[in-house]
């Protein structure tokens, strides 16, 4: 394992790690690209040079996301015949099993339907390479299941999907369906999705502050929560962001997963975890394969 960063006493004792050293940082508020043309030297742009010259198999970051992206971009380089590069987020599901894939999350805000189908394609190899499933089904999020439902980006997408596109295309689903577990890989463009999945964590996090609230109210609410406690953490840890590790950024030349700014050191390491399973899984040579039929 490598790890990327400053010679300046502030990563402590690394134990045996070698550390590639990095002596410039990319704050979470600057300009992605532009930071990550002018700072050669910072962490992010290194640990993207490390996977491209192959001293490293995949890059973990939880830092500035964008600047992350472009790293991989820049330093590992596009896959050829990707469009655009998307950011997969494994969506937790209430019921247990295998997350739901959304792409994208983020990384493209204006899309055409000829990418909006790359995606769905990376989105399938992703989870075959991830979870073992041999013929996911990928849906289209919209505002109605109808194929009639949903923008003339949905809709000239919905068609071209229905149309055959190498994917087991199953229709349109509905905001409510995310956490429904009823698909593997969800396609939006990169604004919708970022704003669903940023929709889906505020409304976890509030509905995980009521039931605190509600058990701290009174000693009878209390000792419910006591009886209930051992349940619910039980399906909390299905719903737990920081299980997943992490999204990652599918059409560069080798494995980025990007974790949360928050994340903590649980998270970081299954971050580490997804991504020696995604190398191992040949995640690459996947995606390649799907974008080129």
């Amino acid at each position: 394992m490598l790890l990327v960063g400053p010679d300046d006493g502030r990563l402590g004792d690394c134990g045996d790690l070698e550390v590639l050293v990095a002596n410039e940082s990319i704050a979470m508020d600057e300009d992605p690209a532009r930071a990550v043309r002018a700072k050669r030297d910072s962490t992010l742009v290194r640990a993207a040079e490390a996977v491209a010259q192959g001293r490293a198999s995949a890059m973990v970051s939880a830092g500035n996301t964008g600047a992350a992206m472009a790293s991989a971009l820049f330093r590992m380089g596009r896959l050829q015949g990707v469009a655009r590069p998307a950011i997969a987020a494994p969506l937790p599901i209430p019921s247990g099993g295998h997350p739901t894939v959304l792409i994208d999350a983020g990384a493209n805000a204006d899309c055409r339907p000829e990418w909006l189908v790359q995606f769905a394609q990376m989105g399938s190899a992703f989870v075959t390479s991830r979870y073992g499933t041999a013929a996911p089904t990928v849906a289209l999020l919209s505002n109605g299941e109808e194929d009639t439902k949903g923008s003339p980006l949905v809709k000239e997408t919905h068609a071209l999907l229905a149309a055959g596109a190498g994917v087991h295309f199953v229709g349109n689903v509905e905001g409510r369906d995310l956490l429904a577990g009823g698909v593997d890989v969800v396609v939006s463009d990169g604004f919708t999705g970022n704003v669903a999945l940023k929709s889906l964590e505020g409304a976890l996090n509030a509905f995980m502050g009521i039931l605190g609230r509600v058990f701290a109210e009174t000693p009878e609410n209390k000792a419910a929560g006591d009886v209930l406690g051992p349940s619910l953490l039980r399906y909390a840890s299905y719903v737990d962001p920081e299980e997943t590790g992490g999204a990652v950024l599918l059409g560069v030349e080798g494995v980025c997963i990007i974790s949360h700014g928050s994340s903590t050191g649980r998270a970081i390491v299954n971050a580490i975890r997804v991504a020696g399973d995604l190398v191992a899984g040949d995640l690459v040579g996947q995606v390649r394969a799907a974008v080129s039929r």
